[in-house]
């Protein structure tokens, strides 16, 4: 079979890493569950104490904390989340950065239980989508710059729409596939200071993806994004991403589904659905551990 020569489908904006440190963020102060976290009138602002996360003490600043429902300030018991450890913060680099099997150079996962490998080696963000969010979370410093969502490569010209599972890119001299898209967790509502927002995130569909290195070599910003082949044209992520949020367990769809060639974690999802009939239980992954 002959493929028709790469385009250029995007371009890199920014190139990042992060070390996996101690987990500082500021947790919750609302009486509600994370989920139900209402947000702060114009002009409102956050108060509340400290909150430990791995032994240090972080208060939530006005800025970036939790915010109150309408009329009141945010109250309740702080969540504990001690002993964990994360690499979500990352920072721009400059000239190339060398790819490996299972990342960038110098990348790091808190949790490598459920981050990095080689399925999850390169996690990709759409820099359009920070307008969005500007938007609908109002001004803030952390959506000033990419880096804000973790990403490794913040892309402009790609979103979950015009990305297919299993769609092979070239970028600088690596080599990529798009081997599944993200499913937020709780760190990034830590993040934020706002309760629901990787409930947010997984039902708006502006989650990034990931990405497998099938050749190692080096990128940098400025990189044109090479689509050199799409086996799957049918199968954008948004698409996934839909069954997944909507809670699909029609037998039909997920036996379509698994004909594709999913990472071990998608497909156990999928395999569990069809057998049980039922979506899976998202709370530990969006909210994260119970208050101590």
């Amino acid at each position: 079979m002959t493929h028709a020569p790469p385009t250029v489908v995007g371009r890199v904006r920014a190139v990042l890493t992060g070390r996996a440190r101690p987990y500082t963020r500021p947790g919750f102060l609302s009486a509600a569950r994370p989920s139900e976290g209402a947000t702060a009138p114009s002009g409102g602002s956050a108060t509340g104490t400290a909150v430990e996360r791995g032994g240090d003490m972080s208060a939530a600043r006005p800025s970036e904390g939790a915010r109150a429902p309408s009329g009141g300030s945010a109250t309740g018991t702080a969540v504990e989340r001690g002993g964990f450890m994360s690499g979500i913060d990352k920072r721009p680099l400059a000239g190339a950065v060398a790819v490996g099997a299972e990342g960038l150079h110098g990348d790091e996962q808190g949790d490598t239980r459920v981050h990095g490998g080689p399925d999850k080696a390169v996690h990709v963000y759409p820099w359009a989508h920070y307008a969005v969010w500007q938007l609908e979370l109002g001004a803030r410093p952390l959506l000033e710059a990419p880096g804000a969502f973790g990403e490794n490569l913040s892309v402009d010209g790609l979103d979950e729409h015009s990305v297919c599972l299993g769609d092979a890119w070239s970028i600088g001299s690596a080599r990529f596939v798009v081997s599944q898209g993200r499913q937020p967790c709780w760190k990034l509502s830590d993040r934020f200071g706002v309760p629901d927002m990787a409930r947010r995130v997984q039902a708006s569909g502006r989650t990034g993806w990931y990405l497998r290195v099938l050749g190692t070599g080096s990128v940098s910003a400025g990189d044109a994004v090479l689509l050199a082949h799409r086996p799957h044209p049918g199968w954008p992520l948004a698409r996934i991403a839909a069954l997944i949020d909507q809670r699909v367990c029609e037998p039909s769809a997920l036996r379509e589904l698994l004909a594709l060639p999913l990472p071990p974690s998608w497909r156990r999802l999928f395999e569990r659905r069809l057998t049980q009939g039922l979506a899976e239980d998202w709370s530990a992954r969006l909210e994260g551990q119970a208050p101590q």
